[in-house]
């Protein structure tokens, strides 16, 4: 069984991020990591591998330093990696980044595709329904559990409190929710291991694609987030507190 990893390097979660004065740019602090829903499909597929056999490829679209990510891949246990390196492009929207990894597909043999449920970044969540849509397959999305048997595999969907039981065909894509497993943290020699290999790297060229291509969207402006109001603490005795609590909630907020 042949499994595809679509990986992102996206900023380090306790990293430094403002928007620029133009307000149509973001101020990021150089500190990055692979994308924590792209663990847990990673850890997937390797799971599936050691129980099915077979092989997993990480792919990842993105500038020069993305190289970091597909060596965590492969220390992490990944047989193989590829850099489509292209900075700008990489900074493009989801269209763009869907169809560079299409194409990408187009010339791999696989059976499963498993990516992150959505990028921590942008939080856009739409990349893997595009790569399904235009490579014409099957997708489930927001798994919490994967089996595979007999060229077909049955997946549980979780979204909205509700788990959705999904019986597929085989080659699919799958999007990984948390919940789905525990990634592993990569042993030494697979980190020693990383560290020598080396990682092919193609551009948007040689994918066919045109350099020049237009994104289908616009960043018009960013605009930060509403700040949260103090924390309230209501004192007394609990039968007061209670009381006290309901006439903020109908009388103050106006939620009840």
């Amino acid at each position: 069984m042949n499994m595809i990893v679509l990986i992102k390097q996206v900023p380090d979660p306790e990293t430094l991020v403002e928007i620029a004065a133009s307000g149509k740019d973001l101020n990021i602090e150089p500190k990055f990591a692979l994308n924590l829903f792209d663990e847990f499909a990673l850890e997937e597929a390797l799971r599936l591998k050691e129980k099915h056999g077979g092989t997993v490829k990480a792919i990842c679209l993105g500038g020069p330093k993305a190289i970091e990510v597909l060596r965590t891949a492969v220390a992490m246990g990944a047989d193989e990696a590829v850099l489509i390196e292209d900075e700008s492009f990489a900074a493009s929207d989801g269209y763009d980044t869907a169809m560079a990894l299409s194409q990408a597909l187009k010339k791999e043999t696989f059976d499963i595709i498993l990516c992150g449920r959505q990028a921590i970044d942008r939080d856009r969540g739409e990349v893997p329904q595009m790569v399904a849509q235009f490579l014409g397959l099957p997708h489930i999305g927001v798994i919490v559990k994967l089996d595979v048997a007999n060229g077909k595999a049955t997946a549980e969907s979780a979204l909205e409190g509700v788990v959705e039981v999904i019986d597929v065909g085989l080659p699919a894509i799958f999007t990984a929710q948390k919940g789905l497993n525990e990634p592993r943290v990569p042993l030494i020699t697979g980190v020693m291991k990383a560290m020598k290999v080396q990682i092919p790297r193609v551009t948007i060229e040689d994918l066919g694609i045109a350099k020049d291509m237009q994104p289908k969207t616009t960043v018009l402006r960013y605009l930060p987030p509403k700040k949260r109001p103090a924390v309230q603490f209501i004192e007394g005795e609990p039968a007061q507190a209670a009381a006290e609590i309901v006439r903020i909630l109908a009388d103050v907020e106006r939620v009840i």
